[in-house]
């Protein structure tokens, strides 16, 4: 009896996404690297800073459940999250989900230079109930693909928690979205300047809190998103950056 075959019509990205639990494609040059990955949804609380939990978790920005997610994106170049390779294939790509999830408008917004990526450009988006996972969505600019270092990612994650503490959140979730764009970035460098430029703006906050300059909510949580293939040598960055700030 001839078994029955499977469509592609009948998955939706998320399922597809949740098929590389096992393994993932990673692209370099013509090269096709098969890489073992760390389950989708698996999420570890990789230490703390004054109190608050750094949490990372294997899952893409569209469906992490957060007060806000931040999602980070190039200038914009024809196709740039769609062509794979060098962008992650979409199965397991974060922000082709989160567009796709967002019915277009992520691609629409920079296609169309209403949002221009510029680095450090933010843009807040309130994405209708039951789209994502983010009650808001934050688009921060990394500027241009071609000039992009790791160090830019310090300054990043500082716009990041500087927005989250003026929204008035007690969580939100970061998605650098570099592997989704093609860039083949050191992912535990990367990983360790968002969180240092994270506390860097939390601890400038809170100094000014002291002197009755500053007010915000306490944070109680930060998630940090990885793809399953990207976990482990993130989680290594997100200790080391805990270990010196606490320090």
């Amino acid at each position: 009896m001839k078994s029955p075959v499977t469509t592609s019509r009948e998955f939706s990205i998320q399922t597809l996404y949740s098929l590389f639990i096992l393994f993932s494609l990673v692209f370099t040059g013509n090269t096709i690297y098969a890489q073992q990955t760390t389950a989708v949804g698996t999420a570890k609380v990789w230490g703390r800073v004054d109190g608050i939990a750094i949490e990372g978790v294997v899952q893409g920005p569209s469906a992490q459940v957060s007060e806000l997610q931040v999602a980070c994106v190039f200038e914009y170049t024809e196709g740039d999250i769609f062509n794979s390779p060098p962008a992650l294939p979409a199965a397991v790509n974060g922000m082709v989900h989160l567009d796709h999830d967002m019915k277009g408008i992520v691609t629409e917004l920079r296609k169309s230079g209403k949002f221009l990526g510029h680095a450090y450009e933010t843009l807040l988006i309130s994405p209708p109930k039951g789209t994502i996972g983010g009650k808001k969505l934050l688009l921060i600019g990394l500027g241009d693909r071609n000039k992009f270092d790791a160090s830019i990612m310090t300054s990043v994650g500082s716009v990041a928690m500087s927005e989250a503490l003026r929204l008035g959140v007690t969580n939100f979730s970061f998605a650098s979205d570099l592997k989704d764009a093609g860039i083949d970035s050191p992912t535990a460098l990367v990983a360790s300047n968002v969180v240092k430029g994270i506390f860097q703006a939390y601890r400038t906050q809170v100094w000014l809190k002291e002197k009755k300059m500053a007010d915000f909510k306490p944070l109680s949580k930060i998630i940090l998103l990885a793809g399953p293939a990207f976990f482990t040598v993130a989680g290594e960055g997100i200790t080391d950056a805990i270990a010196t700030i606490n320090k």
